[in-house]
Parts: structure tokens; C-alpha cells; sequence
């Protein structure tokens, strides 16, 4: 997750709920961007990462260690538009096929942390 302190990814591991997640979630939106990972608890997969900007989001999920797929986005950018959005520390483009609103993939995160059931959260692309 980015560190709320220093603003860049802190590698480890680190068990909230679902309230001080989404504490620390918006935290980073006042910040105008962020990065976190969110799995589990006792499972190493799926895994779901979320990387926003401004109102811009993308959220990639892995299903094991070598198999990573990117949600198909919901209209927010046009198709051919693209928008960097930070994965880990690196800002990295994605066209609009992939980009979510902030609020949307926000929501989606949240249906992943109570149901655990990436696949039903929407469309995805296996890269």
C-alpha cells in the first residue's frame, strides 16, 4: 500500500478490516492517488490491486502466481484516451479500456473484502 506518511509503496504485509482500509483509502484520495493490495485473510490468492489518480482507477487481480487479468472499465475514458495511474511507484498508462471511476473500482474492492468472489465482480482480461 502507499504509505500514508511518505506517499510511496511500502512492500509487507498488514491485516485492517474493512473500516481502517477504507480509513486509510481515503486518506490517499485526499491525496489526489495511491496504490494498495488487498487479499484474504489466510489466502495468499486471489488478490486484488487498486491504482488511482484524481477520479481514475485500475484494479488488476491475480488468481496465482502467474496469472494476472485487468478489469475491463466501466465508460469513465474513452477506449483510445489513456491515463497513468501508479502501480506500486510507477506511474503507468493504461488505454480507457481498462479504467474505472475512483468511486466505482472503490466499490468493487469493497465487494471483494465481503464476498471474496473476484470473478462476479465484473468482466476481466487475462494478460
Amino acid at each position: 500500500m502507499t504509505s500514508l506518511e511518505s506517499g510511496r509503496f511500502t512492500p509487507g504485509q498488514r491485516r485492517s478490516e474493512l473500516p481502517e482500509l477504507t480509513g486509510d483509502f481515503n486518506k490517499l484520495r485526499s491525496r489526489g492517488q495511491g496504490y494498495l493490495e488487498v487479499r484474504l485473510p489466510d489466502t495468499e490468492f486471489p488478490q486484488l490491486t487498486l491504482g488511482f489518480r484524481d477520479d481514475h482507477a485500475i484494479i488488476h487481480r491475480f488468481t496465482n502466481e502467474e496469472s494476472m487479468s485487468l478489469l475491463i472499465g466501466d465508460g469513465t475514458v474513452p477506449a483510445e484516451a489513456t491515463v497513468d495511474v501508479p502501480i506500486m511507484d510507477d506511474l503507468t498508462a493504461f488505454t480507457g479500456d481498462f479504467v474505472l471511476s475512483v468511486d466505482h473500482a472503490w466499490g468493487i474492492v469493497q465487494n471483494f473484502v465481503r464476498a471474496g468472489m473476484p470473478e462476479e465482480l465484473g468482466e476481466w482480461c487475462e494478460l
